[in-house]
């Protein structure tokens, strides 16, 4: 009966989204669906950037957004309209406005990454240069905590990846715990478990509760509040060589960044704590060619009013290839 329902869901939510976005979401070049608040319909593929691709019906949005909230077991209207998740069809993630947060209903697909790129193939690309790859390996190996900061689009979670990916190859015996909002990270280690966060659960929570749970390494998908202040206590505490993404356009507005969400949660501010817990910040940006990785800044703690940063690898200075990002 379970299974039925489920397949009726489903069904209920492929109508909904109509032919046309269905067949996005199997195009494999396709990164980003948006319906805008007028209906109007814009898709975002590799390599060619976002164009107009035609309008909803009238209530299609909002059909689809009500689809949505029934399959995630939860319930979007005027006094909660924003609803964020898991798209029942392929784990892509889903973002929907109603009125008053948006003047019409709207949303956002996501599409998670369909491949795992290696941090080969980000060199062979002309992502990153080889001696920047090397950094990163180097890293893993030694466990340094690495921070891969970006703007939105630049391709953080799919650059995670591959990190991760690197880092199974080196240290396949290590046991990671992963703790994510919605499920973007791929991980091939025998030995990982996958933590989300929910309507009762934050962030902060999963974190306290992964060092029972005797991880090796500890990977965050994104920071984004004042968890941050139990990550980095936790990478300080016998748990080092982990991974966070942060959503900062360089690497040293990461530690801005991290400065900010930790404030969120602690009167005093505490830039040792991060300088002593961030090693290795990887930062990835867009370019009107692609991605690369601009810069990596190895961090050897906070000394007198300043973090003691040093810039490591050359910086990679065009993108020649189209990687599928996240």
């Amino acid at each position: 009966m379970e299974q039925e329902s489920r397949r009726r869901l489903v069904a209920g939510l492929r109508d909904a989204l109509g032919p046309k976005i269905c067949a996005a979401l199997e195009e494999p070049s396709v990164v980003e669906i948006m319906v805008n608040p007028d209906g109007r319909m814009f898709i975002e593929r590799i390599g060619q950037g976002t164009g107009f691709e035609g309008e909803l019906a009238p209530g299609a949005a909002e059909l689809v957004i009500g689809k949505v909230a029934h399959a995630l077991r939860t319930e979007v209207h005027e006094a909660t309209p924003i609803l964020s998740g898991e798209l029942p069809l392929g784990g892509h993630r889903f973002e929907g406005l109603l009125p008053p947060a948006a003047p019409r209903p709207m949303f956002t697909i996501r599409k998670r990454a369909s491949q795992l790129i290696p941090l080969e193939t980000y060199v062979t690309t002309g992502v990153m240069t080889a001696a920047q790859a090397r950094v990163i390996k180097d890293g893993i190996k030694r466990r340094l905590n690495i921070v891969i900061s970006g703007g939105t689009g630049t391709g953080k979670t799919t650059l995670t990846n591959a990190i991760i990916g690197a880092l199974v190859d080196i240290a396949p015996e290590h046991r990671l715990v992963i703790l994510e909002d919605t499920a973007e990270i791929q991980c091939a280690a025998d030995n990982h478990v996958l933590l989300h966060t929910t309507d009762t659960v934050d962030m902060t929570r999963l974190v306290k509760s992964t060092m029972r749970l005797r991880p090796d390494r500890i990977i965050v998908g994104e920071v984004r509040d004042g968890a941050a202040l139990a990550l980095l206590k936790a990478w300080n505490t016998g748990h080092p060589g982990g991974i966070a993404t942060i959503h900062a356009n360089s690497a040293r507005g990461a530690l801005t960044r991290l400065e900010q969400l930790v404030a969120e949660v602690s009167t005093q501010p505490m830039p040792e704590v991060i300088g002593e817990a961030v090693d290795l910040i990887v930062s990835i940006e867009r370019i009107p060619s692609g991605r690369r990785v601009r810069d990596l800044l190895k961090v050897d703690g906070f000394k007198d009013g300043a973090y003691r940063l040093s810039s490591v690898g050359e910086p990679a200075y065009t993108s020649k290839g189209n990687l599928h990002v996240a």
